[in-house]
Protein backbone atom coordinates (compact mmCIF):
# COMPACT_ATOMS: atom_id res chain seq x y z
CA UNK A 1 0.00 0.00 0.00
CA UNK A 2 1.04 3.49 -0.66
CA UNK A 3 2.50 5.38 2.49
CA UNK A 4 0.24 8.26 0.88
CA UNK A 5 -2.91 6.26 1.31
CA UNK A 6 -2.34 5.44 4.61
CA UNK A 7 -3.46 8.73 6.45
CA UNK A 8 -6.62 8.47 3.77
CA UNK A 9 -8.09 5.72 5.13
CA UNK A 10 -7.66 6.14 8.96
CA UNK A 11 -10.02 9.52 8.63
CA UNK A 12 -12.19 7.28 6.57
CA UNK A 13 -12.75 5.06 9.60
CA UNK A 14 -12.95 7.63 12.20
CA UNK A 15 -15.90 9.26 10.49
CA UNK A 16 -17.99 5.90 10.14
CA UNK A 17 -17.37 5.32 13.44
CA UNK A 18 -19.06 8.09 14.43
CA UNK A 19 -21.99 7.90 11.89
CA UNK A 20 -22.58 4.98 13.60
CA UNK A 21 -22.45 6.07 17.21
CA UNK A 22 -24.86 8.76 16.22
CA UNK A 23 -27.38 6.21 14.52
CA UNK A 24 -27.28 3.95 17.60
CA UNK A 25 -28.07 7.03 19.83
CA UNK A 26 -31.36 7.85 17.34
CA UNK A 27 -32.86 4.55 16.81
CA UNK A 28 -36.24 3.07 18.20
CA UNK A 29 -33.97 1.84 21.55
CA UNK A 30 -32.57 5.06 22.16
CA UNK A 31 -32.88 5.72 25.71
CA UNK A 32 -35.03 8.73 26.63
CA UNK A 33 -33.76 11.82 29.34
CA UNK A 34 -36.90 13.48 29.32
CA UNK A 35 -38.60 11.16 30.85
CA UNK A 36 -37.74 12.34 35.26
CA UNK A 37 -38.65 16.10 34.11
CA UNK A 38 -42.42 14.91 32.66
CA UNK A 39 -42.98 12.41 35.70
CA UNK A 40 -41.57 15.60 38.24
CA UNK A 41 -43.92 17.66 36.76
CA UNK A 42 -47.16 15.57 37.63
CA UNK A 43 -46.37 14.62 40.71
CA UNK A 44 -45.98 18.58 41.22
CA UNK A 45 -49.68 18.66 40.18
CA UNK A 46 -50.52 15.97 42.50
CA UNK A 47 -49.38 18.03 45.80
CA UNK A 48 -51.05 21.34 44.69
CA UNK A 49 -54.65 19.92 44.52
CA UNK A 50 -57.01 21.81 46.33
CA UNK A 51 -58.48 20.38 49.26
CA UNK A 52 -61.32 19.20 49.42
CA UNK A 53 -64.98 20.91 50.68
CA UNK A 54 -65.84 20.71 53.80
CA UNK A 55 -68.95 18.68 54.62
CA UNK A 56 -71.34 19.05 57.31
CA UNK A 57 -73.07 16.05 56.81
CA UNK A 58 -69.61 14.47 58.14
CA UNK A 59 -69.61 13.26 61.72
CA UNK A 60 -66.20 14.97 62.59
CA UNK A 61 -67.90 18.31 61.24
CA UNK A 62 -70.08 19.78 63.38
CA UNK A 63 -71.66 23.06 62.37
CA UNK A 64 -72.42 26.00 64.91
CA UNK A 65 -74.81 29.05 64.73
CA UNK A 66 -72.84 32.03 66.97
CA UNK A 67 -76.20 33.78 69.10
CA UNK A 68 -74.33 34.27 72.25
CA UNK A 69 -71.67 37.15 71.60
CA UNK A 70 -72.24 40.25 73.46
CA UNK A 71 -70.70 42.99 71.90
CA UNK A 72 -69.59 45.87 73.46
CA UNK A 73 -72.02 48.67 74.14
CA UNK A 74 -74.72 46.74 72.22
CA UNK A 75 -78.71 47.85 72.54
CA UNK A 76 -79.97 46.41 75.98
CA UNK A 77 -83.55 45.33 75.98
CA UNK A 78 -86.67 46.78 78.73
CA UNK A 79 -89.94 47.15 79.12
CA UNK A 80 -91.90 47.94 75.72
CA UNK A 81 -89.17 46.42 73.61
CA UNK A 82 -90.95 44.01 70.82
CA UNK A 83 -88.85 41.02 69.92
CA UNK A 84 -88.83 38.74 66.97
CA UNK A 85 -88.30 35.40 68.12
CA UNK A 86 -87.68 32.66 65.80
CA UNK A 87 -86.98 28.80 66.82
CA UNK A 88 -86.05 26.33 63.84
CA UNK A 89 -88.37 23.99 63.47
CA UNK A 90 -90.33 25.19 66.70
CA UNK A 91 -93.24 27.51 64.47
CA UNK A 92 -95.42 27.69 68.09
CA UNK A 93 -92.45 29.30 69.74
CA UNK A 94 -91.66 31.66 66.92
CA UNK A 95 -93.30 35.05 66.69
CA UNK A 96 -93.54 38.22 68.30
CA UNK A 97 -92.96 38.81 72.01
CA UNK A 98 -93.39 42.25 74.20
CA UNK A 99 -91.31 42.55 77.01
CA UNK A 100 -93.23 43.20 80.04
CA UNK A 101 -93.48 45.72 83.23
CA UNK A 102 -91.64 43.07 85.23
CA UNK A 103 -88.76 42.88 82.02
CA UNK A 104 -89.65 39.39 80.98
CA UNK A 105 -91.10 37.41 78.40
CA UNK A 106 -93.12 34.61 78.26
CA UNK A 107 -92.55 32.19 75.99
CA UNK A 108 -94.54 28.67 75.58
CA UNK A 109 -93.51 25.46 77.57
CA UNK A 110 -90.61 27.33 79.60
CA UNK A 111 -92.61 30.14 80.80
CA UNK A 112 -90.76 33.44 81.75
CA UNK A 113 -87.54 34.62 80.15
CA UNK A 114 -86.11 37.75 81.63
CA UNK A 115 -85.11 40.39 79.24
CA UNK A 116 -84.41 43.17 80.68
CA UNK A 117 -80.59 44.63 80.77
CA UNK A 118 -79.53 41.66 78.33
CA UNK A 119 -79.00 41.95 74.77
CA UNK A 120 -80.71 40.01 72.12
CA UNK A 121 -77.98 37.38 71.96
CA UNK A 122 -78.45 37.25 76.02
CA UNK A 123 -82.14 36.54 75.59
CA UNK A 124 -81.24 33.85 72.59
CA UNK A 125 -79.01 32.23 74.82
CA UNK A 126 -81.64 31.99 77.86
CA UNK A 127 -83.82 30.49 75.80
CA UNK A 128 -81.25 28.16 73.97
CA UNK A 129 -80.47 26.76 77.24
CA UNK A 130 -83.74 26.18 78.70
CA UNK A 131 -84.74 24.86 75.65
CA UNK A 132 -82.74 22.04 75.34
CA UNK A 133 -82.67 20.76 79.24
CA UNK A 134 -86.36 19.19 77.64
CA UNK A 135 -88.00 20.27 74.97
CA UNK A 136 -85.79 20.80 71.91
CA UNK A 137 -82.62 18.95 70.92
CA UNK A 138 -79.77 21.33 70.34
CA UNK A 139 -82.24 24.14 69.58
CA UNK A 140 -81.49 26.96 67.01
CA UNK A 141 -83.13 30.38 68.17
CA UNK A 142 -82.43 34.04 67.03
CA UNK A 143 -83.64 37.09 68.27
CA UNK A 144 -84.31 40.90 67.04
CA UNK A 145 -85.28 43.89 67.78
CA UNK A 146 -88.83 44.28 65.85
CA UNK A 147 -89.85 47.81 67.66
CA UNK A 148 -87.62 49.90 69.83
CA UNK A 149 -89.95 50.34 73.01
CA UNK A 150 -91.17 54.40 72.99
CA UNK A 151 -90.21 57.41 74.40
CA UNK A 152 -91.63 60.00 76.01
CA UNK A 153 -91.53 63.44 76.30
CA UNK A 154 -92.73 66.33 79.15
CA UNK A 155 -92.37 69.93 79.85
CA UNK A 156 -92.75 72.41 77.45
CA UNK A 157 -94.01 70.99 74.15
CA UNK A 158 -97.75 71.18 73.00
CA UNK A 159 -98.50 67.04 72.87
CA UNK A 160 -96.35 65.59 75.76
CA UNK A 161 -97.19 62.15 76.06
CA UNK A 162 -95.82 58.76 74.89
CA UNK A 163 -94.77 58.45 71.21
CA UNK A 164 -92.31 55.32 69.06
CA UNK A 165 -89.19 55.96 69.39
CA UNK A 166 -87.15 57.06 65.89
CA UNK A 167 -83.56 55.93 65.73
CA UNK A 168 -80.97 58.22 66.39
CA UNK A 169 -83.49 61.66 66.42
CA UNK A 170 -82.58 64.00 68.62
CA UNK A 171 -84.15 65.95 71.64
CA UNK A 172 -85.28 68.78 68.74
CA UNK A 173 -86.71 66.02 66.74
CA UNK A 174 -88.29 64.18 70.13
CA UNK A 175 -89.99 68.11 70.55
CA UNK A 176 -90.89 68.26 66.64
CA UNK A 177 -92.58 64.78 66.44
CA UNK A 178 -94.83 66.20 70.03
CA UNK A 179 -96.23 68.96 68.35
CA UNK A 180 -93.60 71.63 68.80
CA UNK A 181 -91.79 73.11 71.77
CA UNK A 182 -94.79 75.72 73.20
CA UNK A 183 -94.21 79.29 73.84
CA UNK A 184 -92.77 79.42 76.82
CA UNK A 185 -89.95 76.74 75.94
CA UNK A 186 -86.55 76.37 76.80
CA UNK A 187 -85.72 75.31 73.53
CA UNK A 188 -81.58 74.99 74.04
CA UNK A 189 -81.66 72.78 76.83
CA UNK A 190 -83.59 69.57 78.51
CA UNK A 191 -83.24 66.93 80.67
CA UNK A 192 -83.14 62.88 80.08
CA UNK A 193 -84.07 60.59 82.40
CA UNK A 194 -82.56 57.15 81.36
CA UNK A 195 -82.90 53.62 82.69
CA UNK A 196 -79.41 52.17 83.13
CA UNK A 197 -80.08 48.57 84.86
CA UNK A 198 -81.89 49.06 88.04
CA UNK A 199 -81.76 52.64 88.55
CA UNK A 200 -82.19 56.06 86.54
CA UNK A 201 -79.88 58.50 85.62
CA UNK A 202 -80.60 61.83 85.13
CA UNK A 203 -78.76 63.91 82.50
CA UNK A 204 -78.82 67.37 81.33
CA UNK A 205 -78.59 68.01 78.16
CA UNK A 206 -78.34 70.16 74.78
CA UNK A 207 -81.22 70.08 71.97
CA UNK A 208 -79.08 68.14 69.92
CA UNK A 209 -78.49 65.16 72.22
CA UNK A 210 -79.71 61.88 71.16
CA UNK A 211 -82.48 60.46 73.01
CA UNK A 212 -82.24 56.92 73.42
CA UNK A 213 -85.46 53.94 73.63
CA UNK A 214 -87.06 54.07 76.80
CA UNK A 215 -86.06 57.92 77.71
CA UNK A 216 -88.03 60.35 79.43
CA UNK A 217 -87.22 63.46 77.94
CA UNK A 218 -88.37 66.93 80.20
CA UNK A 219 -87.72 70.32 78.00
CA UNK A 220 -87.50 73.25 80.24
CA UNK A 221 -89.26 76.35 80.60
CA UNK A 222 -87.48 79.79 79.46
CA UNK A 223 -87.42 81.67 82.71
CA UNK A 224 -86.83 84.87 80.04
Amino acid sequence: MSPRLLPLLVMVALAVTACAHRSHQSGPHARQNVAPAASWQVETRQHQEPAATADWGSPNITKVTVTDADPVNAYKLDTGDRLRIFVYGQPNLSRLYTVDHDGKIVVPLIGAVKARGLTVYGVAGAIRSRLGVQYVRDPQVTVDVHQNRPFFILGEVRNAGQYPYVSGMSVMQAAAIAGGYSERANEKRARITRRIGESNEILEVTADAIVEPGDTVYVHERFF
